[in-house]
């Protein structure tokens, strides 16, 4: 699924067998039990990985701001890489979403989220395979908001030329480093003339360094209608903040949703963080129900960009193999009948095959 859109996200160097110590983040509800099938996945592809389990629950600085613990923040800053199970974020008021806190912690700047159709899962749409690259760190995103008087609240886009030329500049080596042939620039500069047009204006910059990869831009309202009439005019794509989640999501829902689509934050200081982009499902957390794919594949991303590409392959095989197999073996989210653990045991078991 991901061999061609994901096959290389960085160009560090790493060894392909000696053993890679990576930091795990639970995450909250069904967390810990997706991220129980992956170590159990690891175990049977005799993955060269050794977890370092995290807790990112808030702390308070000096300052009165809102942190990760410190040991979150060492194992992070020391092991480069980390996978990530979802974390609640509070509506309203409340401590800061968490997923924001980690990605202005490590500049995380760079969202990489290839929505691929799933060999085996029939959805309204075939052969899907588009790219989205978000501006993972400013934006209306950026949490500058303040009530300037009662009823009257300021939020603040923040779109600078710095955050807008590195995103701008990764989507473009991203596209030349897996033989993709177009990237669109996703704005509204129609109506917000500075900031979007600002992004916009470093997108065309970098895009005449690339003169063999085609560059078009589109208005966000515009491509979520032509993704839907048909997503196979789309290729690489690349926006802000805001509406890389909107559009990324929109995306995950023509292969079969979130609980199918991998996520990877690539961050500028050779950090890099994937994850799980689903929610939490309190609802049937503890219920051995959860379906981990999301999570699994995203720790198929992980690995190739760990250079570890003959594991990936077959964890990717035998999850997607187990997906196309029958109702029997997948899980509920995917009209199947298997439990969150038999789902694991039945990748194990074509690993193993």
């Amino acid at each position: 699924m991901l061999s061609r859109a994901c096959r290389r996200l960085s160009s560090s160097a790493a060894a392909a067998q000696q053993m890679h110590k990576v930091t795990m983040i639970p995450g909250d509800g069904i967390g810990p039990e997706i991220s129980a099938a992956v170590k159990q996945i690891f175990r049977a592809a005799e993955v060269p990985v050794e977890w370092e389990d995290v807790d990112v629950m808030p702390t308070f600085d000096e300052f009165g701001r809102s942190t990760i613990p410190q040991r979150a923040k060492d194992s992070i800053n020391e092991n480069k890489i980390a996978l990530k199970g979802p974390l609640g974020t509070p509506i309203g008021k409340g401590h800061p979403s968490l997923n924001l806190t980690l990605r202005k912690t490590f500049d995380l700047f760079a969202n990489v989220r290839p929505c691929r159709s799933v060999k085996g899962y029939k959805t309204p749409y075939d052969d899907v395979d588009t790219v989205i690259i978000r501006e993972n760190t400013e934006g209306e995103y950026c949490g500058v908001e303040h009530e300037v008087i009662p009823g009257v609240v300021q939020s603040i886009k923040l779109i600078t030329r710095d955050a807008s030329m590195r995103v701008a500049n990764f989507a473009f080596e991203f596209a030349k480093n897996n033989k993709r042939s177009k990237v669109t620039a996703v704005h509204k500069a129609n109506i917000m003339k500075m900031s979007d047009g600002l992004f916009l204006e470093c997108c065309k910059e970098v895009a005449e360094r690339y003169p063999d990869i085609e560059f078009e831009h589109q208005l966000l309202d515009k491509t979520c209608l032509m993704i839907t009439e048909d997503p196979h005019q789309f290729d690489v794509m690349v926006m802000p903040n805001l509406y890389g989640d909107i559009l990324s999501d929109l995306s995950a829902g023509l292969i079969g949703g979130l609980g199918l689509t991998p996520s990877g934050n690539i961050g500028a200081t050779g950090i890099a963080m994937f994850e799980a982009v689903h929610g939490t499902a309190p609802d049937i957390a503890g219920q051995d129900k959860a379906n981990p794919t999301a999570l699994v594949l995203s720790s198929v991303m992980m690995l190739r960009h760990m250079h570890m590409h003959e594991h990936a392959d077959v964890i990717e095989r035998a999850i997607l193999d187990t997906i196309a197999a029958s109702k029997e073996t997948r899980t509920g989210d995917l009209g199947g009948t298997a439990s969150c653990s038999g789902f694991t045991k039945a990748v194990c078991d074509r690993i193993h095959q």
